[in-house]
């Protein structure tokens, strides 16, 4: 209690509010383990069993879908990293807090008033871990302002050097102080430091530079895209993917069957550097992505092994789902290999395209999810913290997961009234954004994209650009987004975007009424 009362008040309100909370709930060996398993800038089309042209072997995805549900209208809160985990772990749009990522060293994403689904689950008797990509931020303490200076996309940008920073102090304001009980990973591949932290430590001290000009090792395929700091003597990119496969299967395998778990493994693939290991390369037909794509497919066959080994693949829900779609690289790919990442989708990962945001998403629970199941539901990743404390038995407190809705009738093949979602937003910045209400999508501006298409994958497509004030698309018709409506039904326009507004100004855009 005396450690309790030196925590700030609002933390210690929250901390109260959760263990009342998690006193009414009754832990049982039979609650269900939790594994969500997220992907990174993997696009809708990159599954084989939802892509048929695809050129990328994913049997172990393909595999999980069939013994599970598969959606096919899923999305995540934004286009782009940061935002998007934010909003899965707290159930919330990432625009209540902001839009863009957290760039080297940054402040957390979260405010401290922030409830998330490790806190949850963790205050009511569940084992929570992080293994893999963070990128929702740390409190660093620095020696001093950033002391060196390089010339990185035109444009001068300032870094930290090793000797900035007191690597022995702990890290706050990071996994640990969001609910969960362990960590591990590199914090994010591309971003310094370059080492391996675990919990709230780095587990050595970076003493070098990374040179973002002469890495040390040769990619496969686009640029490194790395940012200047901090390093880990020796450090190699290649050896990121192996070793977290390795602690996630080492952390299932040292779980007690008769307490209950939730990992949370985020994966920094598919996303660039697009470094798959020597053994897979040539194991697709979409170059260095696609052996990237078949190596991301063999880490979740590797989990769920370890599940199944484990004697727990019964008991636990498997989520699998992405942050967004895929790098620009995918535009190339197309034009080179016939691979359409983004699938029959428009966009790419920043855009309110469909492409930015409609993402892979797959849920397994044996014996309560019929196997071989497919919804054409409209979901977000915002409500995975709604279903999965229904599914459990915790209640949300008041004020908490404002955006995220409960799917267990959906998943439970139960009866509900459809579409469940009154209505979903897409937005990545501040300046484009969209929503969905039932088969209606508008956008408030004339294109959904950040940057245009390329003029050679407008010929292979076909695709135009558009020239009104604003879009509109009925994407049960045209989910490719060809034929814009804007001007030809503008009563449904005018209702989407009075919607739209509401929900930007709302505090809560789940507990609406239909």
């Amino acid at each position: 209690m005396q450690a309790l009362l030196l925590l700030r008040p609002n933390v210690v309100a929250l901390f109260l509010t959760l263990l009342i909370l998690s006193a009414c709930s009754i832990e049982t060996s039979t609650s269900p383990n939790i594994v969500i398993i997220y992907a990174d800038d993997m696009g809708y089309g990159d599954l084989n069993i939802q892509n048929p042209n695809s050129k990328i072997p994913t049997p172990n995805l393909d595999n999980l879908a069939r013994e599970g549900m598969r959606f096919t209208d899923a999305h995540s809160s934004s286009g782009i990293c940061s935002p998007s985990r934010y909003a899965l772990l707290t159930g919330s749009y990432h625009w209540r807090r902001q839009f863009g990522i957290v760039g080297s060293f940054g402040k957390p994403f979260f405010a401290e008033s922030d409830v998330t689904l490790p806190q949850l689950l963790q205050t009511n008797g569940y084992t929570t871990a992080c293994i893999g990509k963070w990128h929702l931020g740390w409190d660093w303490e620095f020696e001093n302002q950033p002391t060196a200076e390089v010339n990185q996309w035109g444009q001068m940008t300032k870094y930290y050097l090793s000797e900035d920073i007191d690597w022995s102090k702990p890290i706050a304001g990071g996994p640990l102080d969001r609910g969960f009980d362990y960590y591990f990973g590199d914090g994010t591949i591309n971003f310094p430091p370059y080492a391996w932290v675990e919990n709230d430590r780095i587990i050595q001290a970076p003493t070098e530079t990374m040179d973002i000009n002469n890495i040390g090792f040769e990619v496969k395929e686009g640029s490194w895209e790395f940012r200047p700091g901090p390093k880990v003597k020796d450090w190699n990119p290649y050896e990121v993917l192996p070793t977290l496969t390795k602690k996630a299967k080492e952390w299932i395998k040292s779980q007690d069957k008769n307490k209950p778990f939730f990992l949370y493994f985020a994966l920094p693939s598919p996303h660039a550097p697009i470094i798959p290991n020597d053994e897979f390369d040539g194991k697709s037909q979409a170059g260095s992505y696609g052996d990237f794509m078949v190596q991301t497919d063999w880490v979740i066959g590797e989990v769920l092994s370890a599940l199944k080994e484990k004697g727990l693949e019964e008991n636990t829900i498997v989520i699998f789902s992405a942050d967004n779609g895929p790098e620009h690289y995918a535009w190339e790919r197309a034009e080179n290999f016939g691979h359409f990442s983004m699938g029959n989708f428009r966009g790419l990962k920043r855009d309110v395209w469909e492409g930015g945001h409609h993402v892979p998403f797959i849920v397994k629970w044996p014996g309560h999810i019929q196997a071989e199941s497919v919804s054409s539901e409209v979901i977000s990743q915002i409500d995975v913290m709604a279903t999965l404390a229904n599914i459990v038995g915790i209640e949300i407190p008041e004020k908490a997961a404002p955006d995220s809705y409960d799917f267990t009738p959906v998943f439970t093949g139960k009866d509900y009234n459809s579409p469940l979602r009154e209505a979903t937003i897409h937005n990545t910045n501040a300046k484009i954004w969209g929503i969905r209400k039932g088969e209606w999508l508008y956008i408030n501006d004339s294109t959904g994209g950040l940057r245009p298409l390329p003029e050679s994958f407008k010929e292979l497509t076909g695709y135009t650009d558009f020239h009104t004030e604003g879009l509109l698309f009925n994407m049960k018709e045209d989910p490719e987004q060809r034929d814009n409506l804007f001007e030809r039904n503008q009563e449904k326009v005018t209702e989407l975007r009075t919607l739209l507004e509401d929900y930007k100004n709302s505090e809560s855009t789940a507990k609406r009424s239909k």
